[in-house]
C-alpha cells in the first residue's frame, strides 16, 4: 500500500539535496533506452527488470529515490525494494514527465540507442511484411504469424504490457554500455 510519504516532490528533493548531509541516490529504473535519452545528473540506470540481482548486496538502509517516467515503474520498484528489506526509499512524484515540466535540466548519454517504441514498430513491421511475403511465396499458413503479431499489440496497447518490447529490451544494443547499477 502507498503512502503519501513515499512520494517527494522535486521541491522537497532539491530541499533535501541542498540540506541534509545524506543525499539520496536517484535510481532510474526506465530501460537503458528512456535513460539513455534524458536523466536527472548523477542517476544511476537501474531497470526495473534488474533490481532483485542488482540490489541483493546494497545497504538496506540506503537512502534512495526512485524515478521512472512518470512514477508507475518507480513504485512497482518501491514495493519490491521494500521487501527485500530497503528502509529508506521514496519515489519522485511524476517522475521525469514532472521534472522535464518543470524546467530541471537533463542529461543525454552520448550513446543513444532507438527508443523501444520504435523498435518494435520497426520489429512488428518487418514480421508483418515477412509472414506475408512467406504466405504468399510458401504456404497460406503463414498468414497465421501475422494474426499473431495483430493479437500481441492488441494486447500490449490494451495492458501496456509490450512482450516485444520486453525481448528487445534484452538484446545488447538496449544495455548500458557500463552497469551503473552496482555503483551505489
Amino acid at each position: 500500500m502507498l503512502h503519501k510519504y513515499d512520494y517527494i516532490t522535486i521541491y522537497s528533493y532539491i530541499r533535501k539535496e541542498d540540506l541534509s548531509p545524506l543525499t539520496p541516490t536517484i535510481l532510474d529504473v526506465r530501460e537503458y533506452p528512456e535513460f539513455a535519452s534524458g536523466h536527472i545528473e548523477g542517476s544511476l540506470s537501474l531497470p526495473l527488470s534488474r533490481i532483485g540481482k542488482a540490489t541483493a548486496a546494497w545497504d538496506r538502509a540506503l537512502y534512495l529515490t526512485l524515478v521512472c517516467k512518470s512514477g508507475k515503474r518507480a513504485n512497482v520498484a518501491r514495493l519490491l525494494m521494500m521487501d527485500m528489506g530497503f528502509t529508506s526509499i521514496h519515489v519522485l512524484e511524476g517522475g521525469i514527465d514532472n521534472w522535464r515540466q518543470s524546467g530541471k535540466p537533463l542529461q543525454s548519454a552520448a550513446r543513444k540507442p532507438w527508443s523501444l517504441e520504435r523498435q518494435v514498430r520497426i520489429g512488428a513491421g518487418l514480421l508483418v511484411l515477412l509472414t506475408l511475403a512467406l504466405a504468399h511465396f510458401v504456404s497460406p499458413w503463414f498468414l497465421l504469424g501475422t494474426t499473431f503479431i495483430g493479437v500481441g499489440l492488441t494486447f500490449a496497447g490494451i495492458s501496456d504490457i509490450c512482450l516485444m518490447g520486453t525481448l528487445l529490451a534484452r538484446l545488447p544494443w538496449n544495455k548500458s554500455p557500463g552497469c551503473s547499477c552496482g555503483a551505489a
